[in-house]
């Protein structure tokens, strides 16, 4: 069968889908230098497959801008065409960023840490999905017959996510029926995002070419156990130096760090909306249930909504490279560019004012404590349900503020209009469509 290579630009929307246009493979170079046309309103895609009212209407014209280093040509060897495509910037035609462009914001969000405190951020996104042709059965997780009887998809998944050029770290099933985990190591905060991107696509071409397909919904199911994104970050010096760690401090939080987690706490209801954004984000974010429903720093606690991870073994300075936090209250109906964006505004803001990081808590359940002893500690129960997080976004004139203003409201107007397709929806009904979109 005759055919012709082609390679597919690409950005990730409001919703975490990767959309873009294809061309053929022969006009590389060209496509590198100019780009390819996109327009304003494909922002306004919704993840249930509509388009919100848009402001742009049928006017105007884009950009979609490869980045060369994002480049990815996987070939899976099995008479398939290779997956071949590249992350893009979104730009106005005259080459200069797009305010509406999820990636630009990191980008900006990133400049301007670095800009104001010397720091960086690094971060890798912990995931989790159930794959659909996993002959899973009752007490798999983590077992090694689990991982057998998945037959060759860890090992095709894991052979293409390297031929992306993106290394797993560790791959495990998981607790839920045919759930699975893949890490990878932390990198830069870009980079990390974009890796967030090819993960996902690569599970879902290796599932594709198994005849089968993965889901990374926050839930499959209304009782049944949930797929998060654990956002794992720290904090490093221009020199390469890690700041996250300092062993004379409680709980080894350096005082840089202490900042910019009490930035993050304190705005972590509005935070919401953009790492938890779904209404099937608020079916996983239930009590007890491994997920971070409250606004606390927990010390080894995945209860907690960020969490202090430990260090295993080795030297001081060993531990200070690994010491690290995990916002867990995310999941994968988020953009990735958006939800770290907002997490580096957000401690940016606690490293500007200075904040104090609450007093973490220690094998201690807030849900157990006394509504006076979690106003004492500034612990407060986090929205349960999407209506929730959007109304704390709208209180939070900060939050608010780390976007552009027309990219907020481009991003207000898709969401509300994602909502209100499935007001009427059932839990069965939600977590059935958010399936198979996710």
């Amino acid at each position: 069968m005759l055919r012709e290579p082609m390679t597919m630009l690409c950005y990730t929307d409001l919703s975490g889908a990767v959309r873009g246009k294809g061309f053929p493979t022969r006009l590389l170079e060209k496509r590198l230098k100019s780009g390819i046309g996109w327009t304003p309103t494909n922002l306004m895609f919704t993840a249930l497959g509509t388009i919100a009212d848009s402001v742009w209407s049928s006017f105007g014209d884009l950009t979609l801008m490869p980045d060369p280093e994002t480049r990815v040509e996987v070939d899976f060897d099995d008479g398939t065409p290779a997956e071949r495509f590249f992350l893009c910037d979104v730009e106005n035609t005259d080459g200069t960023p797009w305010d509406c462009c999820p990636r630009t914001l990191l980008k900006d969000a990133v400049k301007a840490l670095r800009d104001e405190t010397g720091l960086e951020l690094r971060a890798t996104f912990e995931h989790e999905f159930v794959y659909a042709g996993a002959n899973s059965r009752t007490a798999d997780n983590y077992a090694l017959d689990a991982v057998r009887r998945h037959g060759a998809f860890g090992e095709t998944f894991l052979a293409a996510l390297a031929a992306a050029g993106h290394l797993a770290d560790s791959y495990l099933p998981e607790f839920a029926a045919g759930q699975f985990e893949v890490t990878v190591p932390p990198a830069p905060a870009l980079a990390a995002c974009d890796g967030a991107v090819v993960l996902r696509e690569m599970a879902r071409a290796t599932a594709w070419r198994l005849g089968s397909s993965v889901s990374f919904s926050p839930r499959l199911s209304p009782e049944g156990l949930g797929s998060g994104v654990h956002i794992h970050f720290s904090l490093w010096d221009e020199a390469g130096n890690p700041v996250s760690h300092d062993a004379s401090r409680a709980h080894g939080v350096g005082e840089k760090a202490g900042n910019f987690l009490a930035g993050i706490v304190s705005h972590m209801p509005a935070l919401l909306a953009f790492t938890a954004p779904s209404p099937v984000s608020y079916l996983r974010l239930v009590p007890h249930a491994w997920t971070g429903i409250w606004s606390n720093i927990g010390v080894r606690d995945r209860e907690a909504g960020i969490r202090i991870c430990p260090t295993f073994g080795g030297s001081e300075e060993a531990m200070a490279r690994q010491f690290n936090f995990e916002y867990r209250a995310a999941d994968a109906t988020a953009n990735p560019y958006l939800a770290l964006a907002v997490i580096i505004r957000a401690g940016l803001a606690g490293l500007r004012d200075g904040c104090a990081m609450p007093e973490p808590t220690v094998e201690e359940d807030p849900e157990a404590m006394s509504e006076e002893a979690r106003q004492a500690r500034g612990i407060v129960r986090l929205p349960s349900s999407v209506d929730q997080a959007f109304a704390a976004l709208e209180a939070d004139e900060t939050v608010k503020s780390f976007l552009p203003k027309p990219l907020l409201a481009a991003y207000l107007a898709n969401k509300r209009a994602e909502f209100e397709i499935g007001r009427t929806w059932t839990p069965e009904e939600i977590c059935r469509r958010y399936a198979e979109v996710y």
